[in-house]
């Protein structure tokens, strides 16, 4: 089996049974026959000379989200995504920024910067608080494996969710996660409309992706005083671009899209190529198989 795989020394040294690699980097493709890819950090132009390749029949895109490859893949090829590669950093990156708002962690360091000593009173934990995690999938759960040592009660909304429901549970939230993949069906899903669904002071927290939410309808939010605040990994535009309002909102914290970043990403990754070619060469079938018609 010839698999096209990332030229970098974590995934040279793989070696699994019944598996030739091809390594490649950005503007460098392998010519000939290849049955899977392994991408990892290829550029669009990189991309489209990966998917022309003859014989390919399968792609892993070491990456949760799809939306970088969705709807370029020759019809009967099979894409799979890597979501447990970056559960657990999504899920702490997501407890560390709800803990740093709770704490006010992000007030301080602006009077920090300021060289002021500003003591507050209005200070909280996540001990009772009402937590919405809206794409309660594998990192939904493992955030709400996080969060109840810190005595918060989750409730998990999925896209089958009824709407009453759904409504029933933004009413109540503290805070709302959202964990949703991009879809044509969740783009703009948090607008002004379900904004105003959410209690006085409620916060917003997002690590799905940035199309989820209504740039202008949360800022709307913040400056009413309705939203006490959200918590950003993506955004739209993305990348935010200087001068944005949202960089000057004190009761936002931003992060540029590193949720899931950790200093041994790559090698992680490689281990998972791994596993996931010998289940392959094993004649078994990997986890991770997309539903194209979903979106994830």
């Amino acid at each position: 089996m010839r698999v096209l795989m990332p030229d970098l020394p974590e995934f040279r040294a793989l070696t699994v049974e019944g598996v030739t690699p091809l390594p490649y980097r950005n503007g460098e493709v392998p010519d000939g026959e290849a049955e899977g890819v392994v991408l990892w950090g290829a550029n669009a132009e990189t991309r489209s000379h990966l998917f022309a390749r003859p014989g390919l029949r399968w792609v892993l895109t070491l990456t949760a989200g799809i939306d970088h490859v969705q709807g370029q893949l020759p019809p009967g090829v099979a894409l799979y995504n890597a979501s447990p590669l970056h559960a657990r950093a999504v899920a702490v990156h997501t407890l560390a920024g709800m803990l740093a708002a709770a704490r006010g962690l992000h007030r301080f360091r602006d009077a920090q910067r300021q060289g002021q000593w500003q003591p507050r009173r209005d200070l909280s934990t996540l001990d009772g608080a009402s937590v919405v995690v809206w794409g309660h999938g594998h990192i939904g759960r493992m955030l709400e494996d996080l969060l109840t040592p810190h005595g918060a009660h989750v409730t998990g909304l999925r896209s089958a969710t009824p709407p009453a429901e759904r409504d029933a549970a933004l009413a109540g939230a503290d805070w709302v996660v959202l964990l949703l993949p991009d879809t044509p069906q969740t783009r703009g899903i948090v607008n002004a409309d379900a904004l105003a669904r959410l209690k006085p002071g409620a916060w917003l927290s997002n690590q799905g992706r940035g199309s989820l939410v209504d740039t202008d309808a949360l800022l709307a939010a913040l400056d009413s005083g309705h939203l006490g605040g959200a918590v950003l990994d993506v955004t739209d535009p993305e990348p935010l671009p200087p001068g944005h309002p949202l960089w000057a909102r004190e009761n936002v914290l931003i992060t540029p899209h590193i949720a899931s970043t950790t200093a041994d990403l790559t090698a992680r990754g490689a281990g998972y190529t791994r596993a996931f070619l010998e289940e392959l060469a094993a004649g078994r079938e990997p986890e991770g198989r997309v539903e194209t018609s979903k979106g994830y």
